[in-house]
This record gives C-alpha cells, structure tokens and sequence, in this order.
C-alpha cells in the first residue's frame, strides 16, 4: 500500500488465531465489559440521584464515571465482535474513530483524576478555605476544563496521526487502533511530528503526575499531624486507592508508549494495553465507591436494602 488514500481498513491482530482461544477472549472481555458498565452506572445513578452526595469530590467522580464509561466501551465491543465473527478487520474511519474518542476519554480520565488530587489537598491542607476554593463555579469550570482539554488534545494528535502516509501494510498487532502500533506503518516524512506530540504527551503526563506526587507529600505531611489516629486511617483510606490508580495509569500508559515497538506481537504490549485502557473503568467504582462508605449508604437508601 502505498499512501494512506489506498487503505481502506486495518486488521487487529492482537490475540489468538485459534477459535476456541477467541470465544474465551469474547467471554473473558464480556464479564470485563458487564462489570465495568455495572459498576459505573450504579456510580453514576447514586450521585445524582442522592443530594448528600452532591458535594465537589463525588461530582468529579460522577464525571469520571461517565468517562470511564465512554473509554470502555471504545475498544471492548469492537474486539469482541472480532472475535466472535472470526474477523480482524477495523475501516479506516473506525480506526480513526476509536483513535480520537480514546485519547479524548483517557486525557479527561487523567486531567480529572488530577483535578481530584487537587480536591484532596484542598480538603485536608485548606480545610478553612475549602468552601471558597471549591465552590460550585470552580468546580464546573475545572470539570468543563478536563473535558475541553480532551477534546483538542485529541484532535491535535488523531489529526497529526492520520495526516501520515500509511505504506508498512495494515495490521496492527494489538487489539484496537494503538498509536505506537500505528507508528510502525507509517513511512511518511512528517513522522517526526508525530514523534513530536508524543514527546509533549509524556511531559504533560509527567508533569499532572509531578503535581499530584507534590500535592500528596502535602497531604501526607498534614495527615502525620494529626492527633487522632482514626483521622489519619480515615485520610489515608481515602487518598492512597487514589494515588494506587494514579501510578498505574501512569505507569503502564507510560510504559506502552516508550517501550520500541517489535517487529512482532508481545504479550506484554497486550498486558500493558489492557491496563491503561481497560482495567482503569473496572478499577475507578471499585477502588472510589465500593470501598466508600458514604456511596454504600446511598446505595442502600436508592434501593431501599438494608
């Protein structure tokens, strides 16, 4: 294939060629899928529907519920439709597609969890202040901030991905449209650019990771303090399950787009891959609701259990 106007769809390749292996794939990714669609809706039911829940930090988790939402369902289906069908095949406006609404979602996804770093620091470090510093206002324009910032980054890097020219063959040795794998395709002189906004990816990466470590030393130092040690339990049990999905999504999105991509398919890429893009809406109601107690409360209020 010679540019990138004569390809027409791409081919994922990302798991076995044997059918058996495939319709465990298909159950394996249904149960994920099911459990993630679950989780987050009860999520997001449970805040809106529970005005003592409508506070700054559960309103970011409504909307990180929602994001995670959207993220999940981008690269899930699509493959377990491959492996049901027996096909590989993604058209190149479905490549394009999922390219953009996962960058959008796991750039929100990282912007809010930033945002809720915030929160924390705020909460315990500010407490006098925490009414005027998050109120309604600031908390809106930060949220709409995470999601703007989504969407042009998004733009700038599924643009400037597909501006190149596609002459190394079509298949893609993963199981949904990844920017590294893509790379490897391309022959185009303008690859250096993208190379580009990969290199200002991982420093905005490091840089909203550099911002959350600071504002957790902050945290931890305050919690130390306190008297009480029900209190630090309580700060604790709060912030580490954060900071616990924070260094995962970091470290594993990090790892996948550092790591020199091989001439052939790794089971590690695939490991590493379903980390940053699949366990992280799994992982986000369990780790900031099924463990919270105030959620469960709600939970039992909406549907009337004891």
């Amino acid at each position: 294939m010679s540019n990138r106007t004569t390809v027409t769809e791409f081919l994922l390749l990302g798991f076995s060629e044997v059918w058996e292996l495939q319709i465990l794939h298909f159950v394996v990714f249904l149960v994920i899928y099911l459990t993630a669609l679950v989780g987050n809706l009860l999520n997001f039911m449970v805040i809106v529907f529970d005005h003592n829940l409508h506070t700054p930090m559960y309103f970011f988790l409504l909307n990180l519920s929602i994001v995670d939402l959207g993220s999940i369902s981008v690269t899930i289906p699509k493959s377990m439709a491959n492996s049901l069908m027996n096909t590989k095949s993604i058209s190149y406006a479905g490549c394009v597609t999922q390219v953009f609404f996962l960058i959008f979602l796991l750039v929100a996804d990282y912007t809010l969890l930033t945002v809720m770093a915030y929160d924390r620091y705020v909460t315990i470090c500010q407490p006098l202040h925490y009414e005027t510093m998050m109120n309604s206002r600031a908390c809106v324009q930060m949220a709409v901030g995470a999601w703007i910032s989504g969407i042009l980054y998004s733009m700038l890097h599924t643009g400037n991905m597909f501006a190149l020219n596609f002459c190394g063959g079509n298949m893609v040795d993963q199981f949904f449209c990844e920017i590294p794998q893509l790379l490897r395709l391309t022959c185009s002189d303008s690859y250096m650019s993208e190379v580009g906004v990969i290199a200002f990816s991982i420093c905005f990466v490091l840089g909203c990771f550099i911002f959350i470590t600071v504002s957790y030393v902050q945290i931890f130092k305050s919690v130390l303090r306190i008297p009480f040690e029900q209190g630090r339990h309580k700060a604790f049990s709060t912030c580490l399950p954060h900071l616990t999905v924070v260094s995962l999504f970091v470290c594993t999105g990090v790892f996948a787009y550092l790591k020199p991509t091989s001439s052939s398919p790794s089971a590690l890429d695939l490991v590493m891959a379903i980390l940053y893009s699949v366990l992280q809406p799994i992982m986000n109601p369990i780790i900031y609701s099924m463990r919270n107690k105030e959620i469960k409360a709600a939970l039992r209020r909406l549907t009337g259990c004891r």
